[in-house]
């Protein structure tokens, strides 16, 4: 199987990482072939900005939403200055709507594309990471906002265009996902105080969601040596 594993942690010697060393070396023993997507090392920017909606602006946007958007007036306003936005509104003047879906199609980013690209291959969906409240951290949650976006890992029938939930549709191929989190607290704390974020978030996705694999970091040990803690299962 190909495993891709998104890995967050900005410390070397964190137990974060000795928890991706250890995950790493069953992955190898398996058999299994791997990659790390290591956003801290290379520099991810998490921030959605103005080009990540090119991914919402698809050809099977109802018709009266695609309207709502005003792509044309959208698509001025973004250009930049007054010469970028006289240039824009000509460009585009004589264009049909369908052309303004592949021109903004066209400016998806290019840091987007290539994990997207490393995602639709894996068989196994791996994250790695620290807790912040009870959620995945900034950079992690930033990446899912990013890269699993509308047209690439799922979509919506009309019902979910009308606000239902169970109008989803989703396209990824994806057997498995997993997350491993380093705690302060007990397993048993998190499963009842928290993750219920995360948990819905894979089942949104409909992905065969592994639930978490929670180790326990005790305090004043030696983080990279001591046993990793969680129960047997």
């Amino acid at each position: 199987m190909n495993v891709l594993i998104v890995y967050a942690h900005p410390n070397p010697m964190s137990f974060t990482k000795a928890i991706l060393d250890n995950f790493v070396k069953g992955v190898k023993e398996a058999g299994h072939q791997y990659e790390i997507l290591d956003l801290y090392k290379e520099k991810f920017n998490p921030i959605f900005q103005d080009m990540d909606f090119s991914f919402f602006v698809d050809q099977d946007i109802p018709k009266e939403l695609f309207q709502q958007m005003n792509l044309r007036v959208m698509i001025i306003t973004l250009a930049g200055g007054p010469i970028k936005r006289f240039i824009a509104k000509w460009y585009i003047k004589n264009k049909t709507d369908d052309e303004l879906i592949k021109l903004i199609n066209s400016q998806k980013p290019k840091d987007v594309l290539l994990h997207q690209k490393k995602v639709a291959e894996a068989d196994v969906l791996v994250f790695i990471t620290q807790v912040f409240w009870m959620h995945f951290p900034a950079l992690i949650k930033g990446w899912m906002e990013r890269v699993l976006t509308y047209g690439f890992a799922y979509k919506l029938n009309e019902k979910g265009w009308k606000g239902d939930p169970e109008g989803r549709i989703p396209l990824l191929k994806i057997k498995k996902a997993v997350i491993m989190h380093p705690t302060f607290f007990n397993e048993k704390v998190y499963h009842e105080k928290g993750f219920k974020i995360i948990d819905h978030f894979f089942l949104f996705y409909q992905y065969d969601y592994n639930k978490h694999r929670i180790y326990r970091h005790y305090v004043g040990r030696n983080s990279r040596r001591h046993k990793l803690d969680r129960p047997n299962r």
